[in-house]
């Protein structure tokens, strides 16, 4: 018997990144319009919503739409109309929270699959076969559903498609009950305009009650005349101390979820569809994101005794994160599961532009973040698993003229309006037919990102504590030692950056042979850097002992 596969479910928070998660490995989107679907900052149209759904029909994809909000009675009026032209498309599903909603939709609509979302925080088997009695034809588990009741619900309900979150940001609270985004900044996240309160930096202050308004600061000289403790109210007397530095807290933090390193156990048992989060993201982390997954998922299918999921997480750490945590997985949340120290959301890699356009000649490009001369782009295909490196010393841009005229440049600053030409006489080391059918309109390029000595702990730290949450082991020395680095360096401030190799200027040489390096390819000091390197695919990198032993520059 055929072993029935999981589908990849991206999300799609505007056409472009429609398309883009299409490309690059995705089954099935969702999307919504702003006002009906928990993302006030989607930049759906309906006219936008037709052509999504018509494009991943035409691909051979699914889409589903979002209808997740929880109704008052003035969004009432817009269902009508709402669904009235949905149905013409022919979704896939309809992803529903709201009960009323969901008995209007089988009522005025009964052709359209019903989902039930995350929002109606479904974490038991009882709740999933209640929904299943109602019609519904997936359910979305909440984060919180831990794997091993995954596993007795999907025992119990073999009759009904599952969803569960595999990536992305975690909510700090019961997913989607938070009230602190209202009470902060009067933004509601129940209708999806979160603003995210839980990443800020909170401080600690004590104000007398004399009737100053005068804060009390906490010195060197006075420090030891103050205890500062919290009592819960249904412990009394059982007083918990609180600490602080000058540099404040993220108290409520959360790492993201990153199911990778346990998908194989969510492949095994027959998870319907695997869903990343962030319709709020860019584009870059779209297509990224869709491809570790794809490959991961095919790889699986195709050997599962031998998978591994090393190469599909060096993927995602090429995409902006704070940290990754496997959240729920194995019941309660861990230490690790937060990060106390900083919020930051980085990586190593940064979106360097996306192909506009492929010429006869040349590949036209729209620069995303600023390009210097002797910058190493790594071409990211949406088809091949291969990345194709390019060093490029000086850049082709097209003017503000509008009449497809060029000026030749040593930096380009990533906007919408920053087009750069690629010529492919610039890939000294590629088939160029190959090259062109590798890199379609959509296909993203990324670079290296220069971090601070406070962002390069911030990546160290993070490796450590996933390391320690997927083998449950413990390293308090070395989680200490980590930890502190990140604190000191944060205190310190220093905000030069500096690249994890030499990928920037004209005359550092990464040890990775890039197409257009004529440092490399030409350099006498390289040759024996060359013959090693030549025995290798393109693009893999000399390892340190290796850059030692030929003397590659630090």
């Amino acid at each position: 018997m055929t072993q029935k596969r999981s589908e990849l479910l991206m999300p799609a928070g505007n056409l472009r990144k429609l398309k883009m998660a299409i490309l690059y490995g995705a089954d099935a989107v969702y999307l919504g319009t702003p006002d009906m679907s928990l993302r006030t900052k989607s930049e759906f149209t309906l006219d936008d919503v037709i052509e999504g759904v018509e494009f991943c029909h035409a691909h051979g994809r699914r889409a589903y739409l979002t209808l997740n909000l929880f109704s008052h009675n003035k969004d009432i009026p817009k269902l009508e109309e709402y669904i009235d032209t949905v149905r013409r498309v022919k979704p896939d599903g309809l992803i529903i929270a709201d009960p009323g909603v969901f008995q209007y939709v089988r009522e005025h609509a009964p052709e359209i699959p019903l989902h039930i979302s995350t929002q109606a925080n479904i974490c038991s088997w009882l709740s999933v076969k209640f929904w299943q009695e109602q019609g519904a034809e997936l359910v979305v588990l909440a984060r919180e559903v831990s794997y091993s009741e995954l596993v007795e619900i999907r025992e119990k309900c073999p009759d009904i498609k599952l969803e569960a979150f595999v990536h992305g940001a975690m909510c700090m609270t019961y997913s989607g009950r938070c009230l602190l985004s209202n009470f902060m900044a009067e933004r509601g996240a129940n209708q999806g305009n979160c603003a995210n309160s839980c990443r800020w930096n909170y401080n600690f202050r004590l104000r007398l009650k004399d009737g100053t308004v005068q804060d009390l600061t906490i010195t060197d000289d006075n420090a030891d005349m103050f205890e500062f403790l919290l009592e819960e109210g249904c412990r009394p007397g059982e007083l918990l101390p609180i600490e602080e530095d000058d540099r404040g807290s993220y108290i409520l933090n959360s790492r993201d979820l990153c199911i990778m390193p346990k998908l194989d156990e969510y492949l095994k048992i027959g998870v319907d569809s695997l869903k990343v989060e962030g319709r709020g993201k860019s584009e870059y982390y779209c297509a990224i994101a869709a491809r570790a997954y794809r490959m991961a998922i095919d790889d699986y299918y195709a050997d599962p005794d031998n998978w591994d999921p090393k190469p599909y997480m060096r993927e995602l750490e090429a995409v902006g994160n704070r940290g990754y945590t496997l959240a729920f997985h194995d019941g309660r949340l861990t230490n690790y599961a937060h990060d106390y120290e900083q919020t930051e959301s980085l990586s190593q890699w940064e979106y360097a532009g996306v192909v506009r356009e492929v010429t006869d000649d040349a590949f036209i490009v729209e620069v995303k973040n600023k390009l210097a001369a002797g910058e190493v782009l790594d071409f990211v295909s949406p088809i091949a698993r291969d990345t194709v490196l390019l060093r490029v010393y000086d850049f082709e841009r097209f003017t503000d003229a509008g009449d497809g005229t060029t000026e030749r440049v040593d930096v380009v600053h990533g906007s919408t309006r920053s087009v750069i030409r690629l010529p492919f006489t610039l890939f000294d080391h590629e088939d160029l037919d190959d090259l062109r059918a590798r890199f379609p309109a959509y296909s993203v390029m990324r670079k290296e990102r220069a971090l601070t000595d406070e962002q390069w702990n911030r990546v160290r730290f993070d490796k450590l504590t996933q390391g320690l949450e997927i083998t449950g082991k413990e390293n308090t020395p070395a989680y200490e030692r980590r930890r502190d680095a990140l604190a000191d360096s944060i205190e310190e401030g220093g905000r030069e950056r500096r690249h994890k190799t030499n990928r920037i200027g004209v005359e550092g040489c990464c040890g990775k042979g890039c197409n257009g390096c004529m440092m490399f390819w030409q350099g006498d000091q390289y040759a024996r850097a060359r013959e090693v390197l030549q025995k290798r695919k393109q693009g893999e990198l000399l390892s340190r002992a290796e850059a030692t032993q030929f003397k590659l520059p630090e």
